[in-house]
């Protein structure tokens, strides 16, 4: 196919595959696309890092065989059985032929479960090692970061963390590393993917960060399953964990809804605009024109969610029902908020939507509005000053 595989260092080079047109990853939108990163150690055994999602074993292969015959590679190492990362195992270990194939003891099981296949997974342990002849490997288990089989692997001559899914994003480029790339998207695109993957397991991000400090394990380069490979601004990556972990909230407002005859909508500009005189920035997100992914990204550092909704069926909308379970799955902490919406004959959406709140932990410090039809001027009134006393509760709390 004519394609190469890209330093990294004398000994690492990356050979994963560019999905320039993923568009959704399991119901989040990937709006830059995605790569699925392998790595190949040329060690006395040559060893591969991670496969690629199925379609891409043709990409990964060619890259591989653009330093080495891909039949003289001794060893793979599984570090997540997910299949965009594991998918392409099989046909390369029929292809390759190699000695062992390593996963943690989870991993090994779940390979099996995948594939069905006969061929021996050799399990290992937290904190093993394993020698490549020249270098070594060791392997930490990351449970639930973010299956249970995860692992990360660590090749100790070169101070090279091999993170599986943890430090990455979903960002299609073709450069490889993160200080070729422009920071904010990093940021952005670093926290999109934190929000919607991680954010459940915050505890487990916070114990890890923190057990890597004890190990006292020196890092030069961070080479991630997705996105870019960090070389350069170690710290910053590791310091933007740590805040996104902490959920530490910023003065900042989200209002998510949707509207049928605009209603809800007029609900949400007067809130917005209550928050706004307070000085607090707010964003405000219809689900019709704002994917779900995003939402959660805005609501990773935000201090308060108003969710809004008209009432269908004696029912939430659909896409705010729809937005309430996956919001409900990725446990955000440290909210305030409230609800809100319009109602024609019987009003039930904006109880069901505060139960939902108050079942995620949300504190509900204000009572919720609702307004049949259509919200007259008190009423816009009185949205106002909810979002107003809203944006107040979030500075009184900043300060202390």
């Amino acid at each position: 196919m004519g394609l190469s595989a890209q330093k990294i260092t004398d000994r690492v080079y990356w050979v994963g595959a560019i999905d320039w047109a993923i568009r959704d990853f399991h119901g989040y939108s990937t709006e830059h696309g995605s790569t699925y990163n392998a790595y190949l150690i040329l060690a006395d055994k040559v060893t591969l890092i991670d496969t690629v999602k199925g379609p891409f074993k043709d990409e990964m292969i060619a890259r591989i065989a653009s330093v080495v015959d891909p039949g003289n590679i001794d060893y793979i190492i599984s570090n997540h059985s997910e299949k965009d990362h594991s998918g392409a195992l099989p046909s390369v270990i029929a292809q390759v032929k190699p000695e062992k194939v390593f996963a943690s003891v989870m991993g090994a099981k779940a390979l099996k479960d995948h594939f069905h296949f006969d061929y021996e997974i050799v399990a290992l342990k937290d904190g093993d090692i394993l020698s490549l002849g020249n270098v070594n490997l060791k392997f930490l288990e990351t449970r639930m970061l973010h299956w249970p089989d995860s692992m990360i692997t660590y090749l100790i001559e070169e101070r090279l963390l091999f993170s599986q899914d943890g430090f990455g994003m979903h960002l299609a480029t073709s450069e490889r590393f993160a200080d070729e790339i422009d920071q904010t998207l990093l940021r952005q695109q670093g926290a999109k993917y934190y929000a919607n993957i991680l954010m459940p397991y915050s505890t487990l991000v916070l114990k890890l960060l923190e057990r890597i400090k004890q190990l006292n394990i020196p890092i030069e380069i961070i080479a991630p399953d997705h996105g870019p490979i960090w070389r350069k601004g170690i710290g910053q990556i590791l310091s933007w964990y740590q805040e996104w972990a902490e959920q530490n909230p910023r003065r900042k407002v989200v209002i998510v809804f949707d509207t049928m005859w605009q209603s809800t909508d007029i609900m949400a500009r007067a809130i917005a605009d209550g928050v706004m005189r307070e000085g607090v920035e707010v964003k405000v997100m219809r689900l019709r024109a704002n994917d779900r992914s995003d939402v959660m990204t805005e609501v990773l550092d935000s201090a308060g969610i108003l969710v809004g909704s008209p009432t269908l069926n004696n029912g939430i909308f659909p896409t705010v029902a729809d937005m309430l379970a996956y919001m409900k799955g990725l446990k955000p902490k440290n909210k305030i908020g409230a609800a809100f919406g319009s109602y024609g004959w019987s009003g039930e959406a904006v109880h069901l939507i505060t139960d939902e709140l108050r079942a995620m932990g949300v504190e509900l410090p204000v009572e919720p509005l609702k307004v049949k039809f259509v919200p007259d001027e008190a009423m816009v009134n009185s949205c106002g000053q909810l979002g107003a006393q809203i944006a107040r509760l979030i500075k009184e709390s900043s300060r202390q």
